[in-house]
């Protein structure tokens, strides 16, 4: 397949290939010399795979429905201004960009099965950007440099004066990666209560923070601050600490690149750096191509190995899958979790998903050894077609 091919192109691999190996045989090289498989080769029945990846195309994301028709729904610049449009402060402070149209890759046993749309262009995947945060917090732990999760992130730095606040001092890394920190003050211009405030934008404010602890909230501020924190933790930019530990060694391209807001700089021990942010809610965050998102899916898969390198410790891995008492459908930021079968019905309750905006879905299937990668699907159609691919699946 082309870079630039048609929309729509699935790969059915005819030619003969070696006898199929374990999954922990095959490991993708670097570039673009990834192997392929026929779906059938692969314990999938081809038809239904290929009615799984027909879904996903056609059901490509509107995330302005309502106008549809008006304006250009890929192009980010307009829809996610009035995606947000209802909260305080939403004005955009960092980079959008037009997308693609829809695209993806199904990976099992480490061998790409099907692939559909352009899979190198490289775009916006919002809060998907979240797990790349986690994982540099990952290794700031597999290092040492966190000690324990359970310790006071003041213990470590003081980024911003408002981590001195009384509320705040108590708060922990484990809180801020579980998203229950309940962490006050503004990032960036943007205060902790404008963000997804719900119906009326000032009653979160009215109400005041809860208790540390005690409350799971989507919020890209609170976010914003762990990114803050751990930028001065490691006294470099998150991008190179990514780049160097987790995306060189797994064999990412060089096309993808983590923006930060126009706003977003600090001075660290006289080194003047930019600090880049968990999504896309106000521009800027992880621009990555689906090929990339697979293979970090595929570090997830693997317990955080790669062939016969451990680049996230399977400790952190543990940590990052386990349930978030107020939520328990979420471990560490972005690990969404199939706890109940709630997300995915269709899929055992040990599957798990990167998801940001758009959507943007890294989903991994433990049970069969899959990794799909969904790009500018409709979030209300992700479960459905989980249970397509799901069921296209014919042998373990």
């Amino acid at each position: 397949m082309t870079r630039y091919g048609a929309l729509f192109a699935v790969v059915f691999c005819a030619l003969c290939t070696p006898p199929a190996a374990q999954a922990s045989d095959y490991v993708p090289p670097v570039g673009d010399g990834w192997a392929t498989r026929a779906p059938g080769k692969e314990g999938f029945d081809p038809v239904k795979l290929k009615a799984a990846v027909d879904f996903a195309v056609t059901h490509e994301t509107k995330l302005t429905p309502d106008l549809d028709g008006v304006i250009d729904q890929r192009d980010q610049r307009i829809t996610i201004p009035l995606q947000f449009a209802h909260e305080p402060f939403s004005d955009p402070i960092g980079p959008l960009t037009p997308h693609a149209p829809a695209n993806g890759i199904i990976i099992r046993h480490g061998y790409i099965v099907a692939e559909w749309g352009d899979t190198h262009a490289v775009d916006m995947t919002h809060s998907a950007t979240k797990t790349f945060l986690s994982s540099v917090a990952g290794v700031a732990f597999d290092r040492h440099l966190i000690r324990s999760v359970n310790d006071r992130v003041i213990d470590y730095v003081q980024p911003t004066p408002d981590f001195m606040l009384p509320h705040n001092q108590p708060i922990t890394w484990d809180e801020m990666l579980r998203q229950t920190s309940g962490w006050v003050g503004t990032m960036w211009g943007k205060p902790w209560w404008a963000d997804r405030p719900g119906k009326n934008p000032w009653d979160e404010l009215a109400a005041g923070p809860p208790p540390v602890g005690t409350q799971w909230k989507y919020s890209d501020v609170r976010v914003n601050a762990l990114a803050d924190a751990l930028t001065y933790l490691w006294k470099r930019p998150l991008p190179a600490v990514l780049k160097q530990y987790v995306m060189d060694p797994i064999g990412a391209s060089d096309t993808w690149h983590w923006e930060g807001y126009y706003n977003s700089w600090v001075t660290i021990e006289g080194q003047r750096i930019q600090v880049v942010p968990g999504g896309g809610h106000w521009g800027g965050g992880m621009f990555i191509s689906a090929r990339d998102l697979a293979r970090m899916g595929l570090l997830g898969l693997n317990d955080g190995r790669w062939g016969d390198r451990q680049i996230l410790s399977g400790q952190w891995v543990k940590m990052a899958r386990t349930p978030t008492g107020p939520n328990p459908g979420y471990g560490y930021m972005n690990w969404f979790l199939n706890t109940d079968q709630k997300l995915f019905p269709a899929a055992r309750a040990d599957s798990v998903a990167f998801i940001g905006n758009g959507d943007n879905i890294i989903f991994i299937d433990y049970q069969h050894d899959v990794v799909a990668v969904v790009r500018w699907i409709d979030d209300k159609q992700k479960a459905e077609f989980v249970q397509l691919l799901e069921a296209a699946i014919t042998r373990p």
